[in-house]
């Protein structure tokens, strides 16, 4: 059947790459075993805790480094690591009665109890959730101000978000804040560092394909792009670009 399509000149569809890496195929899956662990807070039903620095790591799954605490009750548990912390310095996780020399980088409240304008990361979303916010490295939010149970934090890309109060937060900068400093000079370094967490790269346009790898492919040309507005009911190796755009164009003043 296939050699008739071959001879008749009907062409041969392939799954273009959005849809190959929705699959379970090793190319495109997480090097998840390769990851030392989960950097979060500890559970709340925990209480208060002191944490002690036991080791700084580099994971892959993380910008950041990592530091390996033991907690007092026995846990262990990997926190980010924030810049000027050491092997060996005691860390505090405490809710209610905190001291004024307890807010110092490292140790983790709720931002209900954190001051105006202090650098804070790994911010949670919910309550006991152990941190979504703020993890990549070099990166610090601000608490600015507080709105009955809410705080006012500004986060790094300037916005303004409304916390929970009860959200905690680790006092601090991410470390790590020169790692885009460093230039990449060849495209393997560049090749390694994206397959480590399995991104995909080097990112080629469609534009720039073949007529079988991408809706947009086309002849071979100086001007091969072959763009087209997708309709709704298109089948899904077509819906790439713009899917049922209401209008194309530049717009007219």
């Amino acid at each position: 059947m296939d050699l008739v399509k071959i001879h008749t000149g009907e062409r041969l569809g392939k799954r273009i790459i959005q849809q190959r890496r929705g699959s379970a195929n090793p190319r495109y899956t997480a090097l998840s075993h390769r990851f030392k662990g989960e950097a979060k807070h500890p559970p709340l039903q925990s209480g208060e805790l002191t944490a002690r620095v036991v080791d700084l790591i580099k994971c892959p799954a993380h910008t950041a480094p990592l530091a390996k605490v033991s907690y007092s009750n026995g846990d262990k548990g990997f926190m980010i690591a924030p810049e000027n912390i050491y092997v060996g310095m005691d860390l505090s996780i405490k809710r209610n009665e905190i001291k004024e020399d307890e807010i110092s980088f490292g140790n983790t409240m709720p931002l209900r109890k954190v001051p105006e304008g202090t650098f804070v990361y790994n911010i949670e979303s919910v309550p006991g959730d152990g941190g979504k916010y703020v993890r990549s490295s070099g990166t610090f939010a601000r608490v600015v101000g507080f709105q009955e149970d809410k705080v006012i934090v500004i986060l790094p890309s300037k916005k303004t978000k409304l916390f929970n109060g009860e959200c905690r937060a680790t006092i601090g900068i991410v470390s790590g804040g020169g790692r885009l400093e460093k230039p990449i000079v060849k495209a393997g370094n560049q090749y390694y560092k994206m397959s480590a967490r399995r991104h995909l790269w080097p990112s080629v346009s469609g534009g720039s394909m073949n007529a079988v790898d991408h809706p947009f492919g086309n002849k071979r040309s100086s001007r091969k792009a072959k763009v087209r507005v997708a309709s709704r009911h298109a089948p899904p190796g077509r819906k790439v670009g713009m899917v049922a755009a209401r209008r194309t164009g530049r717009k007219k003043r």
